[in-house]
Order: structure tokens, then sequence, then C-alpha cells
């Protein structure tokens, strides 16, 4: 009986405890501000209604 609580019982590694880390620094190569996404979007709006407009 000593043999079953041993075979069912599972551990978790000591440092972790089911958590997932996340680090601040990235490797990002190309960083866009908000402002920068908004005026990306709106200009791709710009273009696809121009492009449907004209074809």
């Amino acid at each position: 009986m000593d043999n079953m609580a041993k075979k069912k019982q599972n551990t978790m590694p000591s440092g972790f405890a089911g958590l997932t880390r996340y680090f601040d620094e990235s490797p990002e190569k190309i960083k866009l501000t908000p402002h920068q996404v908004i005026i990306l979007c709106a200009s791709v709006i710009a273009v696809v209604s121009a492009l449907k407009f004209f074809a």
C-alpha cells in the first residue's frame, strides 16, 4: 500500500509552482507607439477605400 501512495503523488518543480514568468525585455526589432499604430491603420483603411472606389 505504501508503493501505491508514492506512485500517485505528483510533484511540482520547487521554483515554479505553475506560474509563468514574463520578462520585461524582449528582442523586438520594430517598436511602434500607439500613435504610430493608429496612423498606420488609418492609412491602410484609406488606401483600401481608394482602391475600391477607383476599381
